[in-house]
């Protein structure tokens, strides 16, 4: 539960960075959509959800077995986690999923817009997905994986999202798109409160208090600082100065990239893990902002997408058998695949496999889902009311009186 609790702050963690980063106009709206976000999931989840994520190994989805959470089993057994608890901490990580979302198409999707995509997206892109890497679906059936907190279900899916919808609806004005952070205390706050609760998200995955999640979580940190200080360094490289938000950028790329790893590499490979997934990051946001017309406005796809690639794909290079077992039935600790730097490639392509698939299915699904919309409502605000911002024109409320 400690765990659960830790993801659920991310959400907020989630509204101050975002909102931070964007013009003051977009405060309210930024906090407005990832509340409808999390309404929504948390919905999805009880309804139907989480029967289709684990309600049975399908190959493609699970079953109704398990529909508002009938059967779900309450009692506690020696201690251990009982399914009602896993089925709360995996509903916080559908409702963080969605948030992060939003960052991409921020100051353009309409409200209602974005709440009835996020209705259709939660069945139709995230469920299959938790299902196929963590209900013992299409990829645990297919290949030789491991994500241990959400490298693809999480971060790639979102990251991958973000692009498909900001594909469809377009950029924002050239001056809003050269607008500054308004408010960097927020944007730190966000972050700070994110990397909190990224110890909850990454070390309560094994859902023990055990070594494994002591082991978690240092990774886990040596790979944020890691990414921090790399992105310091391209940044002054680059430009001549280093910025706050810069550094929590780092910090967030570092996070993403040892997400899926962060149970199955060793203490010295998180270090390498976080440095390479900075360095992706920083120069795929340049090469975004300067070469392509996408206007990624908060670097979902460029901090998630690429660093949740990275994440899964160094998994498959340096992951190592003694973390990547289990225990059989007789009680014995069986060792799992290993990384391709320990000679052995069916867990890397394995990886690849599950990274090429998540970005096709991703993209795909959610762009079909928002062209689909489009087709029943106003998706974007218009050029006028993109100006006068969502939160007057949306909401009525302006963050600042």
């Amino acid at each position: 539960m400690t765990a659960s609790i830790l993801v659920f702050a991310m959400i907020p963690g989630i509204a101050f960075f975002y909102g931070g980063m964007l013009r003051k106009q977009s405060m309210t709206a930024t906090m407005a959509q990832c509340l409808i976000a999390t309404g929504i999931m948390v919905l999805i989840w009880v309804i139907c959800g989480y029967s289709l994520a684990f309600g049975s190994e399908g190959f493609l989805i699970g079953n109704l077995d398990h529909v508002f959470m009938n059967g779900v089993i309450e009692d506690v057994v020696d201690g251990e986690v009982n399914e009602l608890e896993f089925a709360f901490f995996q509903m916080m990580f559908s409702a963080l999923t969605a948030c992060i979302i939003i960052g991409a198409c921020a100051e353009r999707v309409r409200f209602t817009a974005l709440a009835w995509f996020l209705v259709f997206w939660g069945l139709f892109v995230y469920t299959p997905m938790a299902h196929w890497v963590w209900g013992g679906g299409m990829f645990d059936q297919l290949f030789t994986v491991r994500d241990f907190a959400g490298g693809t279900v999480v971060h790639i899916c979102a990251g991958v999202t973000g692009l498909a919808l900001i594909s469809f609806v377009g950029v924002r004005s050239a001056s809003i798109r050269k607008s500054h952070a308004h408010n960097i205390p927020f944007a730190f706050l966000g972050a700070m409160l994110l990397w909190i609760g990224w110890f909850g998200f990454n070390g309560g995955s094994g859902l023990m208090a055990n070594g494994q999640a002591i082991h978690v979580c240092f990774v886990t940190m040596l790979a944020s600082a890691a990414g921090l200080i790399t992105w310091a360094i391209c940044q002054y490289q680059t430009t001549g100065r280093v910025g706050a938000l810069g550094l929590i950028t780092g910090a967030v790329a570092g996070l993403v990239a040892i997400t899926p790893g962060c149970a199955y590499v060793p203490v010295w490979a998180s270090f390498v893990i976080g440095i390479i997934g900075s360095m992706l990051c920083f120069f795929a946001v340049r090469f975004i902002h300067s070469k392509c017309n996408f206007d990624d406005a908060l670097d979902v796809f460029g901090v998630h997408g690429i660093g949740g690639i990275w994440g899964a794909i160094s998994t498959g290079i340096f992951a190592e058998s003694k973390y990547t077992g289990s225990i059989n039935a007789s009680g014995i600790y069986e060792e799992g695949p290993a990384g391709i730097i320990f000679g052995q490639a069916d867990l890397l392509i394995g990886q690849m496999a599950s990274v090429a698939m998540t970005l096709a299915f991703c993209f795909v699904a959610s762009y079909c889902i928002i062209w689909v919309l489009s087709k029943f409502m106003p998706v974007r605000v218009s050029k006028e009311e993109e100006a006068i911002g969502q939160d007057i024109i949306e909401h009525g409320e302006p963050a600042y009186q």
